[in-house]
């Protein structure tokens, strides 16, 4: 058995860019940054920075590229993909990427405000799945929901008095 999944929770390094293809179905691109927090040897606290390269297609490329923008925070749900192109030079190039399944839009930091100048930002959205105004929060609300806690079956609770720093 094979399995290429991946949980990436960061911000976005840049705003989405979104365009067509021939057949017209949109596909957007962006960057998430992931932070790393450790203490060294030295006892020292460390923080590193990884940065991933994502691709949504069809609706949800859409709704990424209405509602997000540089600093957002968004957690996606995929797969890697890696593709190569040659270009006009004969050198081949690689590009590993983060195909988009399933998101998860974070609070909004902007008072409700979006580039689509409307709220409703919140919502999981698979890729076979349309963005529909029932699943957002009304533009009134002003409580942010929690940030979404994911959950390993089998894992048992850890207590915080076991953790080591």
């Amino acid at each position: 058995m094979n399995l290429n999944k991946v949980f990436i929770l960061g911000n976005l390094t840049r705003d989405p860019e979104i365009r067509q293809i021939p057949s017209g179905q949109a596909v957007c691109s962006f960057g998430i940054a992931t932070n790393r927090f450790y203490t060294d040897s030295a006892g020292q606290k460390q923080k590193q920075a990884e940065f991933h390269n994502i691709v949504a297609w069809g609706k949800q490329a859409e709704i990424i590229h209405q509602y997000l923008h540089k600093g957002s925070l968004l957690l996606v749900e995929g797969r890697l993909q890696t593709r190569s192109w040659q270009d006009p030079q004969g050198v081949k190039h690689w590009k590993t990427e983060i195909v988009a399944e399933r998101i998860q839009l974070g609070p909004r930091q902007d008072g409700g405000t979006s580039r689509a100048g409307g709220g409703g930002d919140e919502g999981v959205l698979n890729e076979e799945e349309s963005f529909s105004p029932q699943r957002s929060r009304s533009p009134q609300s002003r409580e942010e929901p929690p940030m979404p806690i994911i959950e390993l079956p089998g894992e048992e609770e850890i207590d915080v008095k076991d953790i080591p720093f």
